[in-house]
């Protein structure tokens, strides 16, 4: 992938590209894109397909937190208007929009199009969840009563004398977190698995729950975040739930991604 860097003459532009969709997408009124200062945001079109694009000059470094939440936006903002997008990572960048047509769109079109039709009327949700520490500590605490003691014992020991039981009660308790980390998954994939065309489980973070995403169709959305919003009610006070989206199907186009980006 590349990255505009301060080697390019000021005075060139390039085409910074966000995704793909279909032909027929109307681009995202008054968008604004990455760089500095920012350019509306427009399309580039080749037969049954589109690339999401806006003009950035190479000559000034892309990275700033502006510019990843404005890659984001434009992404889900189209998400959210039921359209079907093929979402890029950050940083993709082409030399001028007749090589976004000529080296990305037209060898890929047939690629791009049959992936767009899998995506038609269906978007991302992703379910995170971090844990509530004290309620997760006196969980473990009360299931388990070998790591109390060992935790009581540490309590009346200096730094030196327990710093190997303190170790081993660190591991103790990141081993249960653990186990309920993939219980609370399972619980999790049961409950909205069957409401999604497709699931994607993440690597939660270590404060984290749980990390799924869900290729959900429209017809399906009401019930999927019905059921979320359930979920997260049977879990207040123990798990702290967010649904983030609709969003770009960032988590369920990889594979046709990966090719495109190898042009970028």
């Amino acid at each position: 992938m590349n990255v505009a860097t301060t080697s390019t003459p000021q005075s060139e532009r390039a085409c910074y590209v966000y995704g793909v969709v279909p032909e027929s997408t109307t681009a995202p009124k008054q968008a604004r894109g990455v760089g500095d200062p920012p350019a509306p945001v427009t399309l580039v079109r080749h037969h049954r397909v589109a690339a999401l694009v806006s003009e950035i000059d190479p000559g000034r470094p892309l990275g700033t937190p502006d510019d990843l939440r404005a890659h984001a936006r434009i992404l889900n903002s189209v998400a959210a208007e039921r359209t079907p997008v093929l979402p890029f990572r950050f940083g993709g960048v082409v030399r001028d929009e007749a090589a976004v047509a000529d080296e990305l769109l037209s060898p890929l079109e047939e690629k791009f199009a049959a992936a767009l039709a899998e995506l038609d009327d269906h978007t991302q949700f992703t379910v995170r969840g971090e844990y509530q520490e004290d309620h997760i500590l006196g969980e473990i605490l009360a299931d388990r009563p070998d790591i109390d003691r060992l935790r009581e014992q540490t309590m009346d020991q200096s730094a030196d004398a327990g710093y190997y039981q303190r170790i081993q009660l660190g591991e103790m308790i990141a081993q249960e977190i653990d186990a309920r980390r993939r219980t609370d998954t399972q619980v999790l994939l049961d409950r909205l698995g069957p409401l999604a065309a497709a699931v994607a489980p993440g690597a939660p973070a270590a404060e984290q729950a749980v990390d799924v995403s869900f290729l959900v169709h429209r017809a399906k959305r009401s019930a999927f975040e019905a059921a979320a919003e359930e979920l997260a009610k049977g879990w207040a006070g123990r798990i702290d739930v967010r649904l983030l989206g609709p969003l770009a199907p960032y988590d369920f186009v990889a594979g046709i991604v990966e090719q495109a980006e190898e042009v970028l």
